[in-house]
Protein backbone atom coordinates (compact mmCIF):
# COMPACT_ATOMS: atom_id res chain seq x y z
CA UNK A 1 0.00 0.00 0.00
CA UNK A 2 1.29 3.57 -0.98
CA UNK A 3 0.02 6.78 0.98
CA UNK A 4 1.50 10.45 0.10
CA UNK A 5 0.29 12.47 2.78
CA UNK A 6 0.67 16.71 2.27
CA UNK A 7 2.94 15.78 -0.45
CA UNK A 8 4.62 19.32 -2.11
CA UNK A 9 7.39 19.42 -4.66
CA UNK A 10 9.33 23.06 -4.99
CA UNK A 11 11.54 23.48 -7.04
CA UNK A 12 14.99 25.68 -6.67
CA UNK A 13 13.75 28.38 -8.68
CA UNK A 14 10.83 28.57 -6.38
CA UNK A 15 8.70 26.51 -9.22
CA UNK A 16 5.56 24.72 -7.12
CA UNK A 17 4.95 21.31 -9.04
CA UNK A 18 2.66 18.93 -6.78
CA UNK A 19 0.54 21.36 -3.94
CA UNK A 20 -0.36 19.30 -0.88
CA UNK A 21 -1.32 15.79 -2.81
CA UNK A 22 -3.15 13.20 -0.71
CA UNK A 23 -3.61 9.49 -2.24
CA UNK A 24 -4.02 5.90 -0.95
CA UNK A 25 -3.07 3.35 -3.35
CA UNK A 26 -4.19 0.12 -2.10
CA UNK A 27 -2.20 -2.89 -2.46
CA UNK A 28 -3.23 -4.39 -5.69
CA UNK A 29 -4.54 -1.23 -7.41
CA UNK A 30 -3.76 -0.36 -11.29
CA UNK A 31 -3.69 3.43 -10.25
CA UNK A 32 -4.01 5.93 -13.25
CA UNK A 33 -2.19 9.33 -12.69
CA UNK A 34 -3.94 11.52 -15.73
CA UNK A 35 -4.03 14.99 -16.80
CA UNK A 36 -2.61 17.23 -19.31
CA UNK A 37 0.67 17.89 -19.55
CA UNK A 38 2.45 19.85 -17.07
CA UNK A 39 -0.06 18.80 -14.54
CA UNK A 40 2.69 17.40 -12.27
CA UNK A 41 2.00 13.71 -12.77
CA UNK A 42 5.24 12.83 -13.67
CA UNK A 43 6.77 14.39 -10.89
CA UNK A 44 4.90 12.58 -8.95
CA UNK A 45 6.02 9.60 -9.92
CA UNK A 46 9.29 10.71 -9.99
CA UNK A 47 8.70 11.15 -6.19
CA UNK A 48 7.32 7.95 -5.65
CA UNK A 49 10.77 6.11 -7.35
CA UNK A 50 12.75 8.26 -5.51
CA UNK A 51 14.15 9.83 -8.72
CA UNK A 52 12.45 13.81 -6.91
CA UNK A 53 12.90 15.07 -3.69
CA UNK A 54 9.74 15.18 -1.80
CA UNK A 55 9.67 18.81 -0.44
CA UNK A 56 7.50 18.66 1.62
CA UNK A 57 4.62 15.78 3.42
CA UNK A 58 5.64 12.35 3.83
CA UNK A 59 5.49 8.66 1.43
CA UNK A 60 5.27 5.67 3.35
CA UNK A 61 4.98 2.29 1.78
CA UNK A 62 3.45 -0.40 3.77
CA UNK A 63 3.23 2.03 6.54
CA UNK A 64 6.90 2.74 6.75
CA UNK A 65 8.02 6.79 5.66
CA UNK A 66 10.96 6.00 2.61
CA UNK A 67 11.08 10.01 2.30
CA UNK A 68 15.13 9.62 2.29
CA UNK A 69 15.17 5.71 1.25
CA UNK A 70 17.12 5.57 -2.06
CA UNK A 71 15.26 4.37 -5.22
CA UNK A 72 16.93 0.83 -5.11
CA UNK A 73 15.64 0.00 -1.88
CA UNK A 74 11.80 1.03 -2.68
CA UNK A 75 11.29 -2.75 -3.79
CA UNK A 76 10.01 -0.47 -7.30
CA UNK A 77 10.33 -1.58 -11.04
CA UNK A 78 10.26 1.35 -13.21
CA UNK A 79 9.10 0.90 -17.39
CA UNK A 80 9.65 3.93 -19.22
CA UNK A 81 8.21 6.14 -22.00
CA UNK A 82 11.65 5.02 -24.33
CA UNK A 83 11.94 1.22 -22.93
CA UNK A 84 15.28 2.01 -22.24
CA UNK A 85 16.53 -1.38 -24.03
CA UNK A 86 20.48 -2.93 -24.07
CA UNK A 87 20.24 -2.40 -27.67
CA UNK A 88 23.58 -4.61 -28.40
CA UNK A 89 22.02 -7.27 -26.23
CA UNK A 90 19.30 -9.90 -26.97
CA UNK A 91 15.68 -10.06 -25.41
CA UNK A 92 17.03 -13.26 -23.22
CA UNK A 93 20.00 -11.03 -21.60
CA UNK A 94 17.77 -8.25 -21.56
CA UNK A 95 15.70 -9.72 -19.24
CA UNK A 96 17.99 -11.64 -17.28
CA UNK A 97 20.19 -8.50 -16.91
CA UNK A 98 18.92 -7.22 -13.35
CA UNK A 99 19.39 -10.52 -11.80
CA UNK A 100 22.47 -11.28 -13.51
CA UNK A 101 23.51 -8.14 -11.98
CA UNK A 102 21.92 -9.13 -8.50
CA UNK A 103 23.84 -12.65 -8.68
CA UNK A 104 21.26 -14.94 -9.09
CA UNK A 105 21.86 -18.48 -10.12
CA UNK A 106 21.76 -19.54 -13.50
CA UNK A 107 19.29 -21.31 -13.40
CA UNK A 108 17.31 -19.67 -11.63
CA UNK A 109 17.70 -16.89 -13.99
CA UNK A 110 16.73 -19.42 -16.97
CA UNK A 111 13.67 -20.18 -15.40
CA UNK A 112 12.21 -16.77 -14.54
CA UNK A 113 13.16 -15.11 -18.13
CA UNK A 114 11.15 -18.19 -19.85
CA UNK A 115 8.27 -17.75 -17.36
CA UNK A 116 7.73 -13.91 -17.71
CA UNK A 117 8.61 -14.74 -21.82
CA UNK A 118 5.64 -16.79 -22.01
CA UNK A 119 3.14 -14.33 -20.07
CA UNK A 120 4.40 -11.36 -22.33
CA UNK A 121 3.87 -13.88 -25.34
CA UNK A 122 7.87 -13.75 -25.94
CA UNK A 123 8.71 -17.36 -26.06
CA UNK A 124 9.84 -17.24 -29.38
CA UNK A 125 11.61 -13.56 -29.77
CA UNK A 126 14.19 -14.58 -27.00
CA UNK A 127 17.20 -14.40 -29.10
CA UNK A 128 16.50 -11.62 -30.76
CA UNK A 129 17.85 -8.11 -30.73
CA UNK A 130 15.36 -5.25 -30.06
CA UNK A 131 16.09 -3.34 -33.43
CA UNK A 132 14.33 -6.69 -34.81
CA UNK A 133 11.21 -6.04 -32.78
CA UNK A 134 8.20 -4.08 -33.15
CA UNK A 135 7.19 -1.33 -31.04
CA UNK A 136 4.71 -3.28 -29.05
CA UNK A 137 7.02 -6.03 -28.66
CA UNK A 138 10.08 -3.85 -27.52
CA UNK A 139 7.46 -2.41 -24.62
CA UNK A 140 6.73 -5.98 -23.74
CA UNK A 141 10.48 -6.95 -23.41
CA UNK A 142 10.71 -3.46 -21.39
CA UNK A 143 8.29 -4.92 -18.93
CA UNK A 144 9.40 -7.68 -18.75
CA UNK A 145 12.64 -6.27 -17.02
CA UNK A 146 10.15 -5.14 -14.66
CA UNK A 147 8.03 -8.39 -13.79
CA UNK A 148 10.97 -10.65 -14.11
CA UNK A 149 12.36 -8.57 -10.82
CA UNK A 150 9.36 -9.56 -8.78
CA UNK A 151 8.94 -6.25 -7.21
CA UNK A 152 6.15 -5.30 -5.29
CA UNK A 153 5.27 -1.66 -7.00
CA UNK A 154 4.89 -0.94 -10.79
CA UNK A 155 5.58 2.51 -11.64
CA UNK A 156 4.85 3.44 -15.98
CA UNK A 157 5.37 6.50 -17.34
CA UNK A 158 3.76 6.71 -20.12
CA UNK A 159 4.40 3.47 -21.72
CA UNK A 160 2.30 3.36 -24.40
CA UNK A 161 2.86 6.83 -26.38
CA UNK A 162 5.81 5.55 -28.78
CA UNK A 163 3.41 2.98 -30.09
CA UNK A 164 0.61 3.64 -32.98
CA UNK A 165 -2.83 3.95 -32.97
CA UNK A 166 -3.53 -0.03 -33.09
CA UNK A 167 -0.44 -1.28 -30.94
CA UNK A 168 -1.84 1.24 -28.18
CA UNK A 169 -5.71 -0.71 -28.56
CA UNK A 170 -3.65 -4.04 -28.41
CA UNK A 171 -1.32 -3.06 -25.28
CA UNK A 172 -3.82 -1.69 -23.42
CA UNK A 173 -5.46 -4.88 -22.97
CA UNK A 174 -2.46 -6.55 -22.84
CA UNK A 175 -1.07 -4.67 -19.28
CA UNK A 176 -4.61 -4.97 -17.71
CA UNK A 177 -3.69 -8.76 -18.47
CA UNK A 178 -0.17 -8.84 -16.86
CA UNK A 179 -1.64 -6.77 -14.44
CA UNK A 180 -4.09 -9.49 -13.45
CA UNK A 181 -1.58 -12.04 -13.18
CA UNK A 182 1.36 -10.61 -11.29
CA UNK A 183 -0.98 -8.21 -9.40
CA UNK A 184 1.53 -5.99 -8.15
CA UNK A 185 0.70 -2.51 -7.26
CA UNK A 186 0.88 -0.57 -10.04
CA UNK A 187 0.75 3.23 -11.09
CA UNK A 188 0.55 4.57 -14.49
CA UNK A 189 0.99 8.40 -15.99
CA UNK A 190 -1.12 8.82 -19.17
CA UNK A 191 -2.30 12.18 -20.59
CA UNK A 192 -5.20 10.33 -22.67
CA UNK A 193 -7.85 9.65 -20.58
CA UNK A 194 -9.03 6.65 -22.71
CA UNK A 195 -6.01 4.89 -21.29
CA UNK A 196 -7.18 5.85 -17.76
CA UNK A 197 -11.07 4.79 -18.54
CA UNK A 198 -10.11 1.13 -19.89
CA UNK A 199 -7.17 0.22 -17.94
CA UNK A 200 -7.50 1.63 -13.94
CA UNK A 201 -8.89 0.48 -11.18
CA UNK A 202 -8.21 3.94 -9.49
CA UNK A 203 -8.09 6.98 -11.77
CA UNK A 204 -6.33 10.63 -10.01
CA UNK A 205 -7.25 12.88 -12.15
CA UNK A 206 -5.22 16.07 -11.76
CA UNK A 207 -4.14 20.18 -12.79
CA UNK A 208 -1.59 22.56 -12.20
CA UNK A 209 -0.20 20.25 -9.51
CA UNK A 210 -3.69 19.83 -7.79
CA UNK A 211 -5.82 16.48 -7.07
CA UNK A 212 -8.96 17.23 -8.82
CA UNK A 213 -10.92 13.94 -8.18
CA UNK A 214 -10.30 10.61 -7.25
CA UNK A 215 -12.15 7.40 -8.16
CA UNK A 216 -13.13 4.49 -10.28
CA UNK A 217 -13.79 5.52 -13.86
CA UNK A 218 -17.21 4.96 -13.56
CA UNK A 219 -17.34 7.56 -10.69
CA UNK A 220 -15.59 10.40 -12.77
CA UNK A 221 -17.36 9.51 -15.62
CA UNK A 222 -20.95 9.72 -14.14
CA UNK A 223 -20.37 11.79 -11.21
CA UNK A 224 -17.91 14.52 -11.82
CA UNK A 225 -16.72 16.70 -9.16
CA UNK A 226 -16.10 19.74 -11.19
CA UNK A 227 -16.01 20.84 -14.36
CA UNK A 228 -11.93 19.83 -15.25
CA UNK A 229 -13.13 16.48 -14.53
CA UNK A 230 -16.47 16.51 -16.53
CA UNK A 231 -14.32 18.15 -19.78
CA UNK A 232 -11.40 16.33 -19.35
CA UNK A 233 -12.65 12.45 -18.70
CA UNK A 234 -14.85 11.66 -22.34
CA UNK A 235 -14.30 11.78 -25.55
CA UNK A 236 -15.71 14.00 -26.85
CA UNK A 237 -15.96 16.07 -23.97
CA UNK A 238 -19.04 17.28 -22.06
CA UNK A 239 -20.59 19.82 -23.24
CA UNK A 240 -20.88 22.72 -21.35
CA UNK A 241 -23.73 25.83 -21.37
CA UNK A 242 -23.20 28.95 -19.09
CA UNK A 243 -26.76 30.24 -17.93
CA UNK A 244 -28.68 30.65 -14.58
CA UNK A 245 -31.68 29.05 -12.61
CA UNK A 246 -34.77 31.53 -12.58
CA UNK A 247 -38.04 30.38 -11.66
CA UNK A 248 -37.26 26.35 -11.77
CA UNK A 249 -36.41 27.29 -15.72
CA UNK A 250 -32.34 27.12 -16.72
CA UNK A 251 -31.71 30.20 -18.99
CA UNK A 252 -28.72 31.11 -21.27
CA UNK A 253 -28.66 32.80 -24.64
CA UNK A 254 -30.80 30.34 -27.23
CA UNK A 255 -31.71 28.30 -24.42
CA UNK A 256 -34.84 27.94 -22.11
CA UNK A 257 -35.11 24.50 -20.28
CA UNK A 258 -37.73 23.50 -17.97
CA UNK A 259 -36.25 21.95 -14.78
CA UNK A 260 -39.25 21.15 -13.07
CA UNK A 261 -38.74 17.36 -13.40
CA UNK A 262 -35.17 17.57 -11.00
CA UNK A 263 -35.25 16.80 -7.70
CA UNK A 264 -36.98 19.22 -5.65
CA UNK A 265 -33.78 19.16 -3.47
CA UNK A 266 -31.44 19.58 -6.27
CA UNK A 267 -33.98 22.57 -7.80
CA UNK A 268 -33.77 24.06 -4.90
CA UNK A 269 -29.78 24.59 -4.68
CA UNK A 270 -30.14 25.66 -8.13
CA UNK A 271 -32.49 28.61 -8.01
CA UNK A 272 -31.33 32.11 -8.47
CA UNK A 273 -27.56 30.70 -8.90
CA UNK A 274 -25.58 31.01 -12.06
CA UNK A 275 -24.79 27.69 -13.33
CA UNK A 276 -23.13 26.07 -16.18
CA UNK A 277 -25.77 22.77 -17.43
CA UNK A 278 -23.71 20.16 -18.80
CA UNK A 279 -24.45 16.68 -20.87
CA UNK A 280 -22.24 14.14 -21.97
CA UNK A 281 -22.27 13.69 -26.59
CA UNK A 282 -22.93 10.25 -26.08
CA UNK A 283 -26.48 11.12 -24.54
CA UNK A 284 -28.01 13.01 -26.96
CA UNK A 285 -30.89 10.78 -28.10
CA UNK A 286 -31.66 12.32 -32.25
CA UNK A 287 -34.92 9.57 -32.36
CA UNK A 288 -37.06 9.44 -28.62
CA UNK A 289 -38.50 6.95 -27.82
CA UNK A 290 -38.69 7.32 -24.13
CA UNK A 291 -41.53 9.26 -22.18
CA UNK A 292 -41.14 12.85 -23.71
CA UNK A 293 -41.86 14.64 -20.09
CA UNK A 294 -38.51 12.55 -18.86
CA UNK A 295 -36.44 14.84 -20.94
CA UNK A 296 -35.55 18.41 -21.70
CA UNK A 297 -35.55 19.04 -25.46
CA UNK A 298 -32.13 21.40 -27.30
CA UNK A 299 -32.02 22.20 -31.10
CA UNK A 300 -29.32 23.45 -32.79
CA UNK A 301 -27.41 23.85 -36.24
CA UNK A 302 -25.58 21.41 -37.78
CA UNK A 303 -21.64 22.92 -38.21
CA UNK A 304 -20.29 20.36 -39.22
CA UNK A 305 -19.97 16.27 -39.00
CA UNK A 306 -17.17 13.52 -39.05
CA UNK A 307 -18.06 10.22 -40.12
CA UNK A 308 -16.28 7.09 -37.94
CA UNK A 309 -18.24 4.76 -38.99
CA UNK A 310 -19.59 3.16 -35.88
CA UNK A 311 -20.74 6.68 -35.15
CA UNK A 312 -20.64 10.16 -36.34
CA UNK A 313 -19.81 13.09 -34.20
CA UNK A 314 -22.26 15.97 -34.88
CA UNK A 315 -20.74 19.63 -34.26
CA UNK A 316 -23.77 22.19 -33.17
CA UNK A 317 -23.97 25.54 -32.75
CA UNK A 318 -26.66 27.47 -30.77
CA UNK A 319 -26.68 31.05 -30.06
CA UNK A 320 -22.42 30.89 -30.26
CA UNK A 321 -22.67 28.28 -27.95
CA UNK A 322 -20.95 24.60 -29.21
CA UNK A 323 -21.89 21.32 -28.45
CA UNK A 324 -20.99 18.18 -29.77
CA UNK A 325 -23.09 14.99 -29.87
CA UNK A 326 -23.03 11.39 -31.28
CA UNK A 327 -25.60 10.04 -33.49
CA UNK A 328 -25.71 6.51 -35.43
CA UNK A 329 -24.06 6.28 -38.67
CA UNK A 330 -27.41 5.78 -40.98
CA UNK A 331 -28.89 9.48 -39.30
CA UNK A 332 -29.10 11.72 -42.12
CA UNK A 333 -27.25 15.16 -41.46
CA UNK A 334 -26.85 17.90 -43.25
CA UNK A 335 -24.80 21.11 -42.68
CA UNK A 336 -26.53 24.12 -42.12
CA UNK A 337 -29.84 22.65 -41.18
CA UNK A 338 -31.59 22.70 -37.73
CA UNK A 339 -30.94 19.90 -35.44
CA UNK A 340 -33.46 18.80 -32.44
CA UNK A 341 -32.36 16.54 -29.59
CA UNK A 342 -33.57 15.18 -26.23
CA UNK A 343 -31.27 14.58 -23.25
CA UNK A 344 -32.61 12.82 -20.01
CA UNK A 345 -32.97 14.76 -16.94
CA UNK A 346 -30.85 12.10 -15.03
CA UNK A 347 -27.90 12.67 -17.68
CA UNK A 348 -27.70 16.62 -17.24
CA UNK A 349 -24.85 17.64 -14.61
CA UNK A 350 -25.14 21.06 -12.95
CA UNK A 351 -21.83 22.96 -11.61
CA UNK A 352 -21.20 26.48 -10.10
CA UNK A 353 -20.15 28.38 -12.18
CA UNK A 354 -18.45 30.66 -9.83
CA UNK A 355 -16.41 27.93 -8.08
CA UNK A 356 -16.92 25.02 -10.89
CA UNK A 357 -18.20 22.54 -8.55
CA UNK A 358 -20.30 20.10 -9.36
CA UNK A 359 -24.19 20.57 -7.46
CA UNK A 360 -25.76 17.62 -6.59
Amino acid sequence: MLKLTHVQKIYPNGYQAIRDFNLEIEDGDFCVLVGPSGCGKSTTLRMIAGLEDITHGTFEIDGKVVNNIPPKARGIAMVFQSYALYPTLTVYENMAFALDLAGFDEDIIDKRVRETAKILGLTDYLDRLPKNLSGGQRQRVALGRAIIRKAKIFLMDEPLSNLDARQRVNMRSELVKIHRNVGATTVYVTHDQVEAMTMATKIVCMDVGVIKQVGTPEELYFHPKNLFVAGFIGDPPMNFVHGEVVNGSFKAKGYDVNLSKLSSELLAKLEGKKVVMGYRPEHAVLHLEGKKEDYVTLSASIEVYEMLGDIQNVYLDNAGTKAIIKAAPEDKIKIGSSLEYSVAYGDLHFFDEKTEDAIE
